[in-house]
């Protein structure tokens, strides 16, 4: 890890939302080595445990609870929301509930510092699919937001409500809104989420890979490192960041369907088990989102931050086809 990061995150107090989360816990296993305290915010009450030199306590409870945030953010220095349900479906079906898991715990975090006096930097995790289906690729924060979805309209809510919150001074906060993120950690709860995690899986049991159609829709894929280095350099960044959201990716546009075809190749290196690629009809429901082709531009985050990605496709699906096997998922 960036010594400097090292240093502005000793002894300072950090909540970590969402902590059973693909993204939160890998945050907090890259922290774990730095003397500091971290809250966990789960709605599980078990979470696996961490040595290090850092001192984790762990809340639970529901982020829609208004209640809840008083104790959360008490003596916060840095706040990574990540919280939140993450299905494009699961949206549609129940807006309101998806509004209670989205936008309600983001005006309940900040009604909670301004209340509270507590003024904390707040980093956000929103998504690339804000701005709908972009015409020109690749995209940076230029691009207007047309959000096609009533997951990706609350994701704009949420977002808003911190820069305006922090526009009126009652905290700092940023958005990163990230492309399509793989590598190490658990499975996502949404079946529309973790694809490319789930397909390496698949591949080292030699299984089919499936694709809808022809699989022609480029899209930005992320190694986690990568982005849990973003959200990091972002900390130590937040006079520059506050009030602003900026477009995160690798920059490096890849169809699914070529995707797909490399992961097969590496594992089958790997393995010996061979998949097969198979192109099935799209089901009839397909969120028009699924339809769009995306590239991100982080030039100015890379400016401010002084980030780039590490990881190119190739060597994310490596180290994550020898995460899984590590793990036993052979």
């Amino acid at each position: 890890m960036h010594s400097q990061i090292e240093d502005y995150l000793k002894g300072k107090s950090l909540l970590i939302t969402g902590a059973s989360g693909y993204l939160a816990s890998n945050l907090a296993n890259s922290l774990k080595k730095i003397p500091c305290k971290i809250r966990r915010l789960s709605r599980k009450n078990k979470l696996n445990s961490l040595e290090g030199n850092a001192a984790f306590e762990n809340i639970q409870g529901e982020i829609s609870d208004r209640t809840l945030w008083d104790r959360a953010i008490e003596g916060v220095d840095i706040i990574f929301h990540f919280a939140g349900q993450t299905s494009v479906y699961v949206a549609e079906e129940d807006p309101i509930i998806d509004y209670e898991a989205n936008v309600l715990p983001m005006l309940n975090i900040l009604e909670a510092c301004k209340k509270n006096g507590v003024l904390p930097d707040i980093l956000f995790a929103g998504t690339s699919t804000q701005m709908g289906l972009p015409e020109n690729l690749p995209v940076n924060e230029a691009c207007l937001d047309k959000p096609i979805t009533i997951y990706d309209t609350h994701k704009c809510m949420a977002e808003n409500y911190l820069k305006y919150y922090a526009r009126m001074g009652f905290v700092r906060g940023t958005t990163l809104r990230l492309t399509n993120v793989y590598g190490p950690g658990p499975k996502s709860s949404s079946k529309d989420r973790g694809i490319l995690n789930a397909m390496i899986r698949r591949a080292l049991s030699g299984e089919n890979l499936t694709l809808y159609g022809d699989g022609k829709y480029i899209r930005d894929y992320i190694y986690i490192e990568d982005i849990l280095s973003a959200f990091l350099l972002a900390s130590i960044n937040m006079t520059s960041l506050n009030e602003k959201h900026f477009v995160l990716g690798s920059g490096q546009g890849h169809s699914i369907s070529e995707v797909f075809h490399q992961i097969a190749e590496q594992a089958a290196l790997k393995t010996g088990k061979h998949s097969q690629i198979e192109s099935i009809d799209p089901p009839l429901d397909l969120s028009p989102i699924e339809e769009r082709c995306f590239i991100a531009n982080s030039r100015t985050f890379s400016k401010i931050t002084g980030w780039k990605p590490k990881y190119s496709l190739s060597k994310g699906i490596d180290q994550t086809l020898e995460n899984f096997i590590l793990q036993g998922e052979l």
